[in-house]
């Protein structure tokens, strides 16, 4: 965990550095880059922890990684510009002049040059900044990191606070700061009084459009809201657990569990890729079938490698493994399945999204909102509790007793019997003969 938190402000320093540098060769001028008041651009930062997660597997496989890296940046980059328009209704960059561009946020230029700079990260740049924090001593590289992340926590909230425009909320952010200490005065200073004027410099295509008056709609969750897309996620990995179910039961002749969750037939992951891919594509859902198809192979392939390498961190755990399937990759993704992923997109907007999403607007405005926050609670504590019964069911599988009185709870709960009726294909990395990876 400190090892990412490291590495995510060494990345998001070069990344400034590099910004800025450009910006003063185009326009003559220093200026800060970056959308926090610090010399700091997270997306950088972010996008190196992203990649060191998901593709250190692929280090010695340039082109995977090379594509892997162009893929995993460039849908960064578009996610980091859609939210921050809808959160500040204003685009920080546009590339609407560039050649073969996407809504203006992403371009082949600049995606091509993110697969490079990604390649140099993981073959060469990631050994030997770890090499220096490695180092460092204990006793003041992790001190420093959490005073770092707590002054990019400031300087975050204090960001937000200034570009949302509400008055009532920077003074109450003011007064609640009054008592840190006199060093994170300035940053905070200059967080109120000078974050617009720098942001206008830095960001020319910068469009304020604050003064615009939105009109509060009596239709609950229409558009491509928070609302519609957490019911879509919903919908996602409801149909999502249905289909894998029927299929095998087609292909392997019984029926079979597929839900990510101990409670309830959901998959998560085609709940989370459904979601993704309609708020990615909700305003190019009109296109034709061949881009919805190529747009949704490469999307899914992609973040189905990213579940696989995600599960195995975190909960130790294989939920799949197609290392006897021809074309896979690391038997985490193969090419036939790719493929369904973009056979899913196309069927998902042309047939299934309208239906659904009218669906959900027929729901009464305040029911809907209050039973949405119910199922947000209900599926937050189902991912919780599904993430500590798998990692206690990967530890008994170690022979690692019960410590603690709720790990005697889990147990009880979910014992072995009732984790393989759950989840029937999942496998500790030890029973595949990988190695289980080190914390950070």
């Amino acid at each position: 965990m400190m090892r990412l938190i490291y590495l995510f402000f060494v990345y998001s320093a070069i990344g400034w550095i590099l910004e800025t540098c450009a910006a003063a060769f185009k326009w003559k001028k220093i200026v800060n880059r970056g959308f926090l008041n610090g010399p700091l651009c997270m997306i950088y930062g972010s996008a190196s922890v992203l990649l060191t997660m998901a593709l250190p597997g692929l280090k010695y496989n340039g082109f995977f990684l090379f594509l892997g890296s162009l893929i995993y940046t460039t849908v960064m980059e578009l996610i980091a510009g859609k939210l921050l328009e809808a959160r500040y209704h204003a685009r920080w960059w546009d590339y609407s002049g560039k050649k073969f561009n996407f809504d203006g946020y992403i371009c082949l230029s600049h995606s091509l040059l993110w697969g490079i700079l990604g390649v140099i990260e993981i073959k060469w740049l990631n050994d030997i900044f770890l090499r220096l924090y490695d180092a460092c001593p204990g006793m003041i590289r992790t001190p420093v990191l959490w005073i770092l992340a707590g002054l990019t926590i400031v300087d975050l909230l204090g960001t937000d606070a200034a570009l949302s425009g509400d008055k009532e909320k920077v003074e109450k952010y003011r007064e609640s700061n009054r008592m840190i200490a006199q060093f994170t005065a300035a940053v905070r200073e200059r967080i109120f009084n000078s974050i617009e004027n720098r942001i206008t410099k830095a960001h020319p295509v910068y469009e304020e459009k604050g003064d615009t008056v939105k009109q509060k709609s009596e239709i609950f969750a229409q558009g491509c809201g928070f609302y519609k897309v957490f019911w879509l996620f919903l919908a996602g990995a409801l149909i999502g657990d249905l289909v894998e179910t029927v299929f095998c039961r087609i292909t392997l002749g019984w029926w079979m569990s597929r839900s990510s969750v101990v409670w309830g037939p959901f998959s998560l992951v085609w709940g989370i890729g459904i979601a993704m891919f309609t708020l990615l594509l909700y305003q190019h859902r009109n296109r034709s079938d061949s881009f919805l198809f190529v747009v949704g192979t490469v999307l899914g392939g992609s973040f189905e490698y990213f579940c696989s390498v995600f599960t195995e961190i975190v909960f130790g755990t294989i939920f799949w493994d197609y290392s006897k399937v021809p074309f896979n990759l690391m038997g985490r993704i193969n090419l036939l399945y790719c493929f369904f992923w973009g056979i899913a997109s196309v069927i998902w907007f042309r047939v299934i999204y309208v239906r659904i999403s009218n669906l959900i607007e027929k729901i009464p405005m305040l029911a809907g909102k209050i039973l949405t926050w119910i199922l947000v609670i209900f599926m937050t504590v189902n991912i919780v509790i599904s993430g500590i019964a798998l990692s206690r069911y990967q530890e008994r599988q170690d022979g690692i007793p019960a410590k603690y009185a709720w790990q005697e709870v889990i147990d009880d709960h979910f014992d072995d019997a009732v984790m393989k009726r759950i989840y029937p294909k999942a496998k500790g990395l030890k029973e595949r003969g990988k190695a289980v990876p080190k914390p950070s």
